[in-house]
């Protein structure tokens, strides 16, 4: 019920206001948004990386509502993946795309605009030497953005996609994305999804994870392990050796701010660990889909709005 709650007041007009105006929300921001400046997520980059993390960096805000805002959200990209290659962050940093927040969702043309906005990021990443991950959004969606990934593997075979444990449709989607040089992102899901589509029991989600993430270890793709779960982590690490994976065979990934020590612990035992760090103005959204993540979140929540800032 409370994450319900949660993922209902994300979409909230009047509940963002009133949250955005509270005098302690701006100390949980700081917890899981790494600033609202490119030049605040280089500093948030630039310290992961150089303690031994990846970074994927991602500018927050999804459904443009006009072509002019969905080229913005694209020009942005391209100038954090300049930022990020002039810092010499290349090597490890790489950027994750939202396709609404690139036009995906602006009509007929929508499909197009966001494939040919996608496309200049992914050559601008190419130029640099890095890399693109295509975020999952709510499952409307779905179909629409593994459409545009496959577009985009003609020429970026590179690119990565992202699918969410609690779709039902999740297991047979591995199986079609794990082929050789395939990256696929496996996280549990953050949206407000009907049952008909989504499995609602918390129990139901973790045993669809594990099934995906046994296709995706037993493929030939590079799984991307994304989970903050102890439980899940250590079945991550049982299922790639049995497959014979051994460390940079595939990735943990984790978020910015939740169990920063777990991250470095893994980075510092050999594995390869990726930070996903959110930036910019549109920060809401992103931030009550992770307070429904996690109970411990509401809690400090809580406590930073009943301070005076």
């Amino acid at each position: 019920m409370l994450r319900h709650g949660l993922l209902a007041a994300s979409r909230s007009t009047r509940v963002r206001d009133l949250i955005t105006r509270a005098p302690g929300t701006r100390e949980v921001v700081r917890r899981f948004v790494a600033g609202r400046s490119l030049e605040a997520a280089l500093v948030v980059a630039r310290d992961l990386v150089s303690s031994g993390l990846r970074v994927s960096l991602d500018h927050l805000g999804e459904d443009t509502a006009d072509r002019a805002q969905a080229d913005h959200m694209r020009e942005v990209c391209i100038a954090a993946l300049g930022a990020l290659n002039v810092a010499g962050l290349t090597g490890g940093a790489e950027i994750s795309l939202k396709l609404s927040s690139l036009g995906q969702a602006l009509g007929p043309d929508g499909h197009r605009i966001a494939h040919e906005n996608a496309a200049k990021v992914c050559a601008a990443a190419a130029a640099h030497g890095t890399t693109v991950t295509l975020d999952m959004e709510d499952h409307t969606t779905t179909d629409a953005t593994l459409s545009v990934l496959r577009e985009l593997r003609v020429d970026f075979p590179w690119v990565g996609a992202v699918l969410q444990a609690y779709l039902h449709r999740t297991e047979a989607d591995c199986r079609d994305l794990a082929s050789a040089g395939s990256r696929v992102r496996l996280c549990k899901g953050a949206y407000r999804e009907p049952a008909s589509v989504a499995y609602q029991d918390p129990h139901d989600v973790n045993l669809s994870y594990v099934r995906a993430l046994k296709v995706l270890m037993a493929g030939q793709g590079y799984p991307m392990v994304a989970s903050h779960d102890p439980r899940m982590l250590a079945i991550a690490a049982d299922l790639a050796a049995r497959a014979g994976r051994n460390p940079g065979d595939f990735e943990y990934q984790m978020l910015y701010g939740v169990r920063p020590d777990e991250q470095r612990r893994l980075a510092g035992a050999g594995e390869t660990v990726r930070v996903y760090v959110p930036f910019g103005e549109e920060w809401y959204g992103y931030l009550m889909r992770r307070l429904a993540e996690r109970p411990a979140n509401v809690v400090f929540f809580a406590r930073a709005l009943l301070s005076k800032g």
